[in-house]
């Protein structure tokens, strides 16, 4: 079906014309007709299958038939669920917008300040596209009233959910005005039970339209898969890009460390290679995506959530580095090829630590991917410049969530070995210049101070011409116990307690008998009468009491 057949005003023909569109999609051709009849819609669509003109093109074609009969400029309001994907809706809702005046477009995210966006509401703003979170802080303000809003978009809504912004997607409808007085269409990847319950929760016996996810992913994009050990993966993933030498590339991994260290890799191998993950400041990630779409980075690493809603015209190839966790990320990721009818190419590397997530992805496909075997010769062989970096060498810490060496936090505890908190009473820091080593070694120390309680030296042992133990030795029992009593005589004029020379010094005889004394008659003790303590009398007790 091509887009004139449609009830489409000749200022959208006009905008469609200019951006080069003149057949629609199949997401096009089944939702269109019904979403421009002013019906509630509930689509189930992947990325990459053309559903932004849907909702697009009905807003502006209400738009220019609302003017037409004199009721006045209505409103839109579109969510979705990251920053890039707003910016890439904006983009595509001011091209096929172009042919009608005095349209006024505008995008509200988090992540930027609040200045630019507060002057467009000022200026007025007929098509709003926002995320969740700032579109409700505007509404918080008492900027914005959702009861001005004729039209509500909710796209890639599954996606929102996992993202934890159902209670927010929620509070919006209810901030809205009555079901019945406005047109809401909600598009998402799967029509899970939660996604219905909330269109038939808040929305006019909403159409629902499925497009099958195999229709979208097979017929247009080659697919290819090849399994590798997970040490040999990143010089067969350097032997397939020499093969292919794509003009630009999208490379896809799991986690973000991972994506910093492909994307250093394949720059030290001579591919220039920028990342994009959401822990980067968003003036980066949106000059990266800038300079990506214009041609002036040809390869990209990106993780699924960075890469959420990226639009790049013409892309040739995707990489899954990785096999993704969640199955429905991999339809998302090779749809970023193949867009508007055009044909792409998918390479999926299944190595063992990600090759047990292939089952669900082709049983959502509904098929298998084929699988290709290089044979000897296929495959050139290439020299991985990056092979003697370790991750540590080419990751830094900080780089991917992790937390930079910068003193403990806020509120930490002390670590062991650290320098302990002084003591109370004494200054905390001292102004005094730390002194160098050489310093502190070339400084005369002076004497040692003296031990308290230690008045003066202990009197060192007089030399009495002492045998050594070889001539004791040689000695009989009797010289050798007169030399040790004249040893202990000349020393202290007696001879200590408890040595042997003491013992044996002692006179021999009769032991003493002790002589027992008589037992001391016992006396008698009195007994202490018992007395009972006299209870305390109440006040009641001692005055009503009766004299014996």
């Amino acid at each position: 079906m091509k887009f004139t057949e449609l009830s489409l005003s000749e200022q959208v023909l006009k905008g469609i014309e200019s951006a080069g569109f003149s057949d629609c999609t199949e997401v096009q051709e089944k939702v269109l007709p019904t979403s421009l009849s002013r019906r509630d819609v509930m689509v189930q669509s992947m990325t990459g299958s053309g559903k932004t003109a849907v909702y697009v093109l009905t807003i502006l074609e209400s738009f220019v038939q609302a003017i037409k009969a004199g009721k006045g400029k209505p409103k839109a309001l579109i969510v979705a669920p990251t920053r890039e994907l707003a910016v890439q809706i904006e983009e595509d809702t001011i091209l096929l917008g172009s042919g009608i005046e005095d349209l006024t477009i505008g995008s509200f995210y988090g992540g930027v300040g609040y200045g630019k966006q507060d002057e467009i509401l000022e200026k007025g703003c007929d098509i709003f596209v926002c995320t969740p979170g700032r579109i409700l802080d505007y509404q918080k303000m008492h900027k914005i009233d959702f009861r001005e809003f004729d039209i509500f978009v909710v796209d890639e809504a599954d996606r929102m959910f996992d993202m934890g912004f159902y209670p927010d997607i929620q509070k919006m409808f209810s901030l809205l005005r009555d079901c019945t007085e406005r047109q809401t269409m909600l598009f998402s990847a799967t029509l899970s039970t939660k996604v219905r319950n909330l269109a038939w929760s808040f929305m006019n016996d909403p159409a629902e339209i499925e497009v099958n996810p195999e229709e979208i992913t097979v017929n247009a994009i080659t697919q290819e898969l090849y399994h590798v050990a997970k040490d040999e993966k990143f010089t067969l993933f350097l032997q397939l890009l020499k093969k292919e030498n794509p003009e630009n590339c999208l490379i896809f991994t799991n986690t973000k460390a991972r994506c910093i260290e492909v994307s250093k890799r394949l720059s030290l191998n001579g591919y220039p290679t920028k990342y994009l993950m959401g822990d980067l400041p968003q003036a980066k990630r949106l000059q990266t995506i800038d300079r990506m779409k214009e041609g002036k980075i040809r390869f990209l690493v990106a993780t699924d959530v960075a890469a959420r809603g990226l639009q790049i015209d013409d892309l040739e190839l995707v990489v899954n580095y990785d096999i993704p966790d969640d199955f429905e990320n991999y339809v998302h990721r090779i749809g970023r090829t193949a867009r508007a009818g055009k044909s792409g190419k998918s390479i999926t590397l299944a190595d063992e630590e990600y090759v047990f997530n292939l089952e669900a992805v082709e049983n959502f496909i509904q098929m298998k991917i084929p699988v290709i075997w290089p044979e000897e010769g296929d495959l050139e062989q290439v020299e991985d410049k990056s092979a003697s970096y370790s991750f540590r060498d080419l990751v830094r810490n900080d780089e991917y969530g992790g937390r930079p060496s910068r003193g403990p936090r806020s509120g930490a505890k002390p670590s062991r070995g650290g320098s302990r908190p002084p003591k109370r009473g004494q200054p905390q820091s001292s102004n005094r210049p730390k002194r160098t080593r050489d310093e502190r070694d070339n400084k005369s120390r002076g004497p040692r101070p003296e031990r308290q309680g230690r008045t003066q030296e202990p009197q060192r042992r007089r030399h009495t011409g002492s045998k050594s133990y070889a001539e004791i030795q040689n000695l009989s029992l009797e010289e050798r116990l007169s030399y040790y009593k004249q040893q202990y005589k000349s020393e202290g004029g007696q001879i200590p307690e408890g040595t042997p020379a003491a013992k044996r010094s002692q006179p021999t005889g009769k032991k003493d008998i002790p002589v027992k004394k008589e037992p001391t008659p016992k006396q008698p003790v009195t007994q202490k009468q018992e007395t009972k303590p006299k209870k305390k009398q109440n006040f009641f007790s001692r005055l009503f009491r009766r004299d014996k």
